[in-house]
């Protein structure tokens, strides 16, 4: 459990629609079985938004995850992106809106374990060909609004945990974008790491980004000012908290 910070909680005002999906289905064939891990579910992200997304085991979680982060497409329905129907797009249209529009942390962090902090967080703005000194400049802020300065030339393996987690953070915020989504960014991490990373999050929330969360834990959901939750492949119930 990730227990809740005892900082004072900010709630920020929505903005315009970011993300609107509707009656979205998702089918996947297993065998001779069709696998409904989608239901038809409609929902809109507005941005400023903080938000965590919870339901058990095949209630259609990861893959609601994976469509908003656009690594998949839906059977059917309507997936806009800051207004784009990405429904219908092909892979390097949806690699584009992943580079550009979405910051991933994962739970096992996916760093490149031979690359150190600043090559790591520099990654996505060497996929958008930005310049190497401007490169190199974003990703030391990143870094820095993390509380990495000191640690741009340590590889992960010199670096605990909590640490690597923040890298990743760094990485997910270096192109300025409309989303980080984060899917259980606190499991791998001892609780009072956890506690760090929340807070981090909060922090991030705080400057205007707008955050969504996949976890399973209750504790890291109530940090989030709005819970969605899933179960077999529809949604059972929206609210802000």
């Amino acid at each position: 459990m990730t227990p809740l910070s005892s900082a004072p909680r900010t709630v920020r005002p929505p903005g315009p629609p970011v993300i609107e999906i509707d009656r979205v289905t998702k089918l996947y064939q297993m065998g001779a079985e069709t696998i409904h891990a989608l239901c038809g579910v409609s929902l809109k992200i507005h941005r400023n938004e903080y938000i965590a997304i919870m339901g058990p085991s095949g209630s259609g979680k990861s893959t609601l995850m994976n469509m908003l982060g656009c690594l998949d497409t839906p059977t059917a329905g309507r997936y806009e992106f800051a207004g784009k129907n990405v429904a219908g797009m092909a892979d390097d249209e949806l690699a584009e809106i992943r580079n550009r529009e979405i910051g991933f942390v994962f739970q096992s962090f996916n760093l490149l374990p031979r690359s150190d902090a600043l090559q790591n967080v520099e990654l996505p703005l060497i996929y958008g060909g930005v310049p190497a000194s401007e490169r190199h400049a974003r990703a030391k802020a990143a870094l820095d609004t993390v509380g990495l300065e000191n640690r741009i030339h340590h590889k992960p393996n010199e670096l605990s945990g909590g640490q690597r987690q923040r890298v990743a953070i760094a990485r997910a915020i270096v192109n300025r974008p409309a989303i980080i989504l984060a899917d259980e960014p606190t499991g791998a991490l001892d609780t009072k790491t956890g506690v760090e990373i929340m807070d981090l999050f909060e922090m991030l929330y705080e400057k205007g980004n707008t955050l969504i969360l996949v976890t399973h834990e209750e504790e890291v959901a109530r940090h989030a000012r709005r819970i969605i939750r899933l179960r077999d492949g529809l949604i059972e119930s929206d609210e802000r908290v």
